[in-house]
């Protein structure tokens, strides 16, 4: 089985905080389109034999779509692609687009998953982060589209940004658990390089993050979530039992997957590729025939490392028995040696069949995981 990913590259707004690819400049969207149904049939071979069973529209924001133009996209893929009946088909949508006509058209054309980027449920948050929406959109979307259907739902919401109390975060975690949303995703504010949250920082026009606010928010989430009934499957998402997510699952289990348009990436278990992140230099390529990629050959090193990175962070952790049966004794003996100094700190607990971090240690995660990694 396998999975298909497709980057829509637009916004309406360009948020301070992110650093994904995206353009605002909606009227080459069409030409963008045009270029990735192409790119979806001349992909058609690299997954042979596999049937997909999850795919994700992320981006930029894939709910500026038109209808016309998301029902190419999937009937191109119905067309190409063996499609699994239970497929999982996951659409991100802001709140500002959610309406009763767009619910409709996505939910008759098959999508049914939804990801909200809420972000917040507050306005002020909303404004400093220089979202689209405002807070009475975040919550009508979240309610407009569990009533109209869409039962498998997510929302997006940030912590740790300057001035958000933990009082504040406290009732944005609470709106979620009373409007009975399934899945969470929550993530601490993270500075990136070149974006506009980074240069206002640097001129002092804006407060840094407080990493003290950010691991307490964290351990908040924690307790909040688990006494609400959700799982902590990996470190930035929670949810009720039955409600994970199938697509971002097979990302950390290490399942194949094919992403199509600007910045996509594809990973097929051994290769990682990527498409160039310009829109007009993809576009251009694609009329002339060429998909315009960069790939790598992972490794064993390689491909070790990723596995402990992304395994360490889910709820069930680093699989002994399968770190020893694709990675070797040799490898196993090592990342038994090198967890012992964060067992002795409460860091990690292990098994004779698994590695997993405790409350305090998903704080280190990253740190922890970079411990493990062979050179």
């Amino acid at each position: 089985m396998a999975g298909i990913y497709i980057h829509i590259p637009f916004c309406r707004k360009a948020c301070h905080y992110c650093n994904f690819h995206f353009s605002t400049l909606l009227q080459n969207k069409n030409a963008v389109v045009q270029a990735l149904l192409k790119e979806i049939e001349w992909q058609k071979e690299q997954l042979p034999g596999q049937s997909i069973h999850t795919v994700y529209f992320g981006g930029g924001t894939p709910s500026l779509l038109e209808a016309r133009e998301l029902d190419s996209i999937l009937n191109t893929l119905h067309r190409h692609y063996a499609i699994a009946p239970d497929t999982e088909f996951t659409l991100e949508a802001n709140p500002d687009d959610i309406d009763a006509e767009h619910l409709h058209n996505w939910s008759v054309m098959g999508i049914n998953r939804l990801s909200l980027g809420v972000q917040s449920f507050r306005d002020q948050d909303l404004q400093w982060m220089n979202r689209a929406h405002n807070a009475g959109q975040a919550l009508r979307s979240v309610e407009l589209a569990l009533s109209s259907g869409f039962s498998n739902l997510t929302i997006d919401l940030i912590y740790g940004t300057p001035g958000l109390s933990d009082e504040a975060w406290e009732a944005n975690v609470n709106r979620a658990f009373e409007l009975g949303v399934p899945h969470l995703s929550c993530y601490a504010l993270t500075v990136e390089p070149r974006t506009a949250l980074e240069q206002m920082i640097r001129k002092e026009q804006m407060a840094d993050t407080d990493p003290e606010q950010q691991a307490r928010q964290f351990l908040q989430l924690m307790d909040w979530t688990a006494a609400a009934g959700y799982e902590h499957y990996e470190i930035s998402n929670f949810a009720r039992p039955g409600w994970r997510s199938r697509h971002n699952s097979s990302y950390w289990q290490g399942i194949p997957y094919l992403g199509f348009g600007p910045g996509a990436h594809s990973f097929d278990g051994k290769r990682r590729r990527w498409n160039v992140a310009n829109n007009a230099l993809y576009v251009r390529s694609i009329e002339q025939g060429t998909i315009p990629f960069e790939e790598e050959e992972l490794t064993p090193v390689n491909r070790f490392n990723e596995y402990v990175m992304t395994a360490l962070r889910t709820l069930e952790g680093i699989d002994l028995e399968k770190l020893s049966r694709d990675f070797g004794e040799e490898a196993l003996a090592h990342t038994l040696h090198e967890i012992k100094k964060h067992e002795d700190k409460g860091l990690i607990v292990s098994t004779e069949r698994s590695i997993r971090l405790t409350r305090e240690g998903k704080l280190y995660a990253d740190g922890i995981a970079a411990d493990l990694f062979r050179e």
